[in-house]
């Protein structure tokens, strides 16, 4: 199928969806991670964001749609709106509302600050999701379970061990990622996390304003699970201003160890970049894992 095609029938999905003709008029690569190609669909008198993969990811775009709409439904995060999902011959896309973005200034990062901590709040009684999706491309296991460590243990810090383990990255990393493993129940003796919505995939890349200064997040891998994991990962790759983190603790405080577990929520981001984009990542995984060790000895 040539790319005239393709976008016809995105165009088509897109008049379906909204219920009123579009026609495309220009079609702009823009930044979409790592992942995806992405561009900006120009029509007549509006526009729209669209992610493109290989069909056989489709499943991986619908992942998100649920994601998204699991976060709006919620009523604390502006996403941006789904407008379209589905496969054109051998490309799968994703079309969403098109939002400009702006710049975050100090009541910005509060106002998300207090609105993941709202995130957080919604609850259900049992970790997982009603489906797998993904964390960036790798799939993500999110079988319910109501022993949080032993689904961190097996769904996520052991799901990654047993890919790096395929992909050749054995040795010290498998034998020590094992004896944390396996250890894995110390951490939380004196901590009992019930299941929060969780965006899943909250680094600086994936938060933005519009051009009010509100924020937005997207591109999740949503779960229920300990809100500690989210906010581990902000500060994994940082980017996140303090009165962030002021206006979260404000709304409702961390509790005591999360410094030593949100070591153990960012291992998981991190062996799962090792699996992705390559040996980079495996001195630092290496790291995290022993400084886990240490405090569990």
């Amino acid at each position: 199928m040539d790319n005239q095609s393709l976008w016809q029938d995105v165009s088509a999905e897109i008049a379906k969806s909204t219920g009123s003709a579009f026609k495309f008029k220009s079609i702009m690569p823009v930044h979409g991670g790592d992942i995806n190609t992405a561009y900006r669909l120009q029509g007549t008198d509006t526009c729209y964001f669209v992610k493109l993969n290989r069909a056989d990811r489709l499943f991986m775009f619908a992942a998100e749609v649920q994601g998204l709409k699991e976060i709006a439904d919620s009523q604390t995060l502006r996403v941006p709106d789904v407008i379209a999902c589905a496969a054109s011959g051998h490309q799968a896309f994703l079309v969403l509302e098109y939002i400009d973005f702006g710049r975050f200034n100090p009541s910005s990062w509060r106002l998300l600050g207090r609105q993941l901590a709202k995130l957080h709040r919604v609850r259900q009684p049992f970790f997982g999701w009603h489906r797998d999706n993904t964390i960036g491309s790798t799939l993500q296991v999110n079988e319910q379970s109501n022993d949080w460590p032993q689904f961190w243990q097996r769904q996520r810090l052991g799901f990654q061990l047993q890919w790096a383990a395929e992909r050749g990255y054995g040795g010290k990393l498998q034998r020590r990622g094992e004896q944390l493993s396996d250890s894995l129940a110390g951490l939380f003796s004196d901590y009992r996390p019930y299941p929060s919505l969780l965006h899943g995939d909250l680094w600086a890349g994936n938060v933005a304003v519009d051009g009010n200064s509100q924020p937005l997040v997207y591109d999740p891998a949503c779960y229920y699970g300990d809100r500690e994991a989210d906010v581990a990962m902000t500060e994994l790759f940082g980017g996140f201003g303090a009165d962030f983190y002021a206006a979260y603790r404000e709304t409702w405080p961390l509790e005591p160890g999360y410094a030593v577990r949100k070591l153990l929520y960012n291992l998981y981001h991190v062996v799962n970049h090792l699996n992705l984009f390559g040996p980079g990542y495996l001195g630092q995984a290496e790291a995290l894992i022993e400084r886990l060790l240490s405090e569990l000895n």
